[in-house]
């Protein structure tokens, strides 16, 4: 039956085991397996360094069951769902070039080559009549200036981009902080339908994951590396928004804040490091994407 199936299942199947036995950070198996150019070779390896470790106290992993983990994958592709390791080509070439890129991503639609020229807006779940329509303004100039708008599926801010995009019949991307076969906030249900049918959803966690303190972190790191460039709409001290500010920056990624953003602590120490840039009117912000974003001008 197995045969049967792609080669490319047997490599995932391989990363994916070594992923559930390993103790390893995730995105550090991103660097173990690239650098071995195999995910079997690292998870033999793994398997044999264990077995010479045992005492006679030690109770031995079982092996991993290979076969049952590719009739995993098979169920998930019978869904829509796409499977896409960091050996693979399809591998997004923005993502692939940070230092935390997670070693999977589970994939609704379809990431296009056209995605590669990306931005990222974010900020609050709880924004104001303002900050709506700023994120507004930003995503149907990015849109119409031909930039796939990526952002992470929150009420709010996130909300407010990802559906001017896609009135503007843009692209937009939705990184998202659970498994794929979730959708958080439920009320975004019907529009994760619709960015999946237009463009894609993106998850770096197993299907059926739920919301977690730590997922929506990882979702940020994810968001900043798909992306050009973070623009940052509206956002308080403890928001995921800074958050990615600050993984942008840590990037090599520009980012820009709306000045409106100065009122708070953050922002104010934020605008003086290098990479940052405050913009006082929301059409400033393409134009300084186009200028700064290129890729001849990021420091990857």
């Amino acid at each position: 039956m197995f045969d049967s199936l792609p080669e490319k299942h047997h490599t995932t199947a391989a990363l994916i085991a070594l992923l559930r036995r390993g103790d390893r950070l995730w995105h550090h198996y991103s660097d173990v397996v690239e650098a071995a150019g195999s995910a079997s070779a690292v998870l033999s390896g793994e398997i044999q360094d264990e077995e010479k470790a045992l005492t006679l106290f030690d109770e031995k992993q079982p092996p991993p069951d290979l076969e049952a983990i590719e009739e995993e994958i098979a169920t998930w592709e019978s869904e829509g769902i796409s499977v896409v390791s960091v050996l693979d080509e399809e591998y997004p070439s923005n993502l692939r070039t940070i230092h935390n890129r997670p070693p999977l991503l589970f994939i609704r639609g379809r990431l296009a080559p056209a995605d590669e020229r990306s931005v990222a807006v974010v900020g609050t779940r709880k924004p104001s009549d303002d900050g709506v329509r700023h994120a507004k303004h930003v995503a149907s100039g990015l849109s119409e200036a031909g930039y796939t708008v990526i952002s992470g599926l929150a009420a709010g801010i996130d909300t407010a981009a990802h559906t001017a995009a896609l009135d503007c019949q843009g692209r937009t991307v939705a990184v998202i902080g659970t498994g794929i076969r979730r959708a958080y906030p439920a009320s975004n249900t019907e529009l994760q339908q619709q960015i999946a049918s237009e463009a894609a959803v993106v998850s770096q966690f197993w299907p059926d994951a739920p919301p977690t303190k730590v997922s929506f972190p990882m979702r940020n790191i994810v968001m900043s590396g798909l992306s050009r460039a973070t623009v940052v709409v509206e956002a308080a001290d403890r928001s995921g928004a800074r958050m990615q500010a600050r993984y942008a920056l840590e990037h090599g990624r520009p980012v820009f804040l709306l000045e409106s953003l100065l009122q708070h602590d953050w922002a104010r120490e934020y605008a003086e490091r290098p990479g940052t840039h405050v913009v006082g009117r929301v059409d400033e912000v393409v134009e300084l994407v186009e200028r700064l974003a290129a890729p001849d001008v990021l420091t990857v």
